[in-house]
């Protein structure tokens, strides 16, 4: 008996559903936990805290049927992309497409001055025809960037109301001049498609393409970014990128966190999200097994006498389980404990937590530093790169954290790099690049 594609990707949809073993099915799948910067406050004075939002996604067991994948590469075919750039992306898409399997959906949209769509929504088992369209392309002429990861988002939303994992992987080595081409217009691209499910993943390749464009259409949709320097990476690039994508464990990912009276958030660092009196929310669309993912919120805590302990926050998360479909919670509260010992403050300072501070402060320095360069007010930028250093170095020598200390020190050498001018396109791509990184969780590649 022969089957039609949809029936037969849905039968292997209810057999994956079937196989999840009873232990991940039992209990939610992720744990929410928070901790904070200091176990102890000094007593006698308000203070700002940071609060640790952590993620914990346990490994998915190799046996086990992942979520089904919907995905669509928009694929740049413009006129710079001549020679190996688009040799090697070819090959790199063929080797993609070939770890999807049946119940997957693959689409392929290409771009330069018009967007094509070469490959329209399907299963992925059609691998043949697939893979002569893929080897079809070759370069023209410029960069309808816009148009083109719309047109990808457009394959994708035929699939959106079924249970898979929903990604754009957006391949492009230019400037997008076709179209809507600011950062703020990819930005709010981003925005729209997290809020469908979709997000999109930017592979910038060599030195010509506007780094900051793909990256917030990156963070907006909580998609990954990789700077491909050298064509001849994109084979290990594009099996870093399915790995995650093959691995998702979650998906509509929503952090609340709530504060008591008295206790004032006042900005989440690193990441983007909505503060709105003593409420958070931060969105992520997509957890991976065996990564934790984290925020950080900084909030204002009152004056307490040594000995009093006070109620700073409890968070809610809430995402569907993508090995059952199911919507599931997780939830942590976390007190303060104040002393009149600045010994004991000292002792009971989280080293993890004040890791990931000064990880994330040193990003958000070095992006805004980068925006003011790229504004040609260079001095503004290196004196923003020298306070957050004084700052974190401080914090932490007082905490007996020289080591972190030392690390915040860094940000003094890229200061001299921007005063002199001297940043290279590859060296501000770098920069973006390891700050998106840092601020995303996104894994080494």
């Amino acid at each position: 008996m022969k089957f039609k594609p949809a029936i037969l990707t849905l039968l292997v949809l209810l057999v994956a559903l079937a196989l999840v073993p009873a232990a991940f099915a039992a209990r939610p799948l992720i744990n929410c936990g928070l901790a904070i910067d200091r176990e102890f406050l000094p007593a006698g004075t308000s203070q700002k805290v940071v609060i640790k939002v952590a993620l914990d996604v346990p490994e998915i067991p190799r046996d086990l049927a992942r979520p089904p994948v919907n995905l669509s590469l928009v694929f740049d075919r413009s006129g710079s992309m001549s020679g190996s750039k688009i040799e090697k992306a070819r090959q790199a898409a063929i080797e993609a497409l070939r770890r999807l399997g049946p119940q997957d959906i693959f689409s392929l949209v290409v771009y330069d001055h018009q967007v094509q769509t070469l490959v329209p929504a399907q299963s992925a088992a059609n691998t043949e025809w697939i893979e002569a369209q893929i080897r079809s392309i070759f370069p023209g002429g410029n960069t309808a960037l816009f148009g083109a990861v719309s047109q990808g988002a457009a394959e994708v939303r035929k699939h959106i109301h079924r249970p898979f994992v929903h990604r754009v992987i957006l391949l492009s080595d230019g400037l997008a001049n076709v179209g809507p081409s600011s950062p703020s217009d990819l930005a709010r691209l981003g925005s729209a498609l997290l809020k469908e499910g979709i997000s999109v993943t930017t592979m910038g390749i060599g030195t010509d393409f506007n780094e900051d464009l793909m990256t917030r259409l990156a963070a907006r949709s909580d998609g990954n970014h990789y700077f491909v320097e050298d064509s001849r990476d994109l084979s290990r690039i594009f099996a870093s990128e399915l790995g995650d994508v093959l691995s998702v464990a979650a998906r509509k990912v929503v952090i609340e966190i709530e504060c008591p009276r008295g206790i004032r958030p006042l900005r989440i660092i690193g990441r983007d999200g909505r503060i709105r009196g003593r409420h958070v929310e931060i969105q992520m669309n997509q957890l991976y097994g065996g990564q934790e993912k984290y925020a950080l919120v900084e909030v204002e805590v009152p004056s307490a006498e040594p000995g009093a302990t006070l109620d700073l926050a409890e968070a809610r998360c809430s995402y569907e389980n993508a090995l059952t479909s199911k919507v599931e919670k997780s939830e942590a509260r976390i007190q303060a404990r104040f002393t009149g010992s600045m010994a004991e403050v000292r002792e009971g300072a989280n080293k993890k937590v004040q890791e990931a501070v000064v990880e994330n402060e040193m990003a958000v320095a070095r992006d805004q530093a980068l925006d003011l360069y790229n504004q040609g007010r260079k001095d503004e930028a290196a004196q923003t790169l020298r306070k957050t250093s004084e700052e974190l170095k401080e914090k932490n020598v007082q905490l007996g954290f020289d080591d972190l200390a030392g690390e915040a020190a860094a940000l003094d050498a890229d200061a001299v790099e921007f005063e002199e001018d001297k940043l290279s396109s590859p060296r501000k791509k770098g920069l973006r690049s390891e700050s998106f990184r840092v601020r995303s969780q996104q894994k080494k590649y």
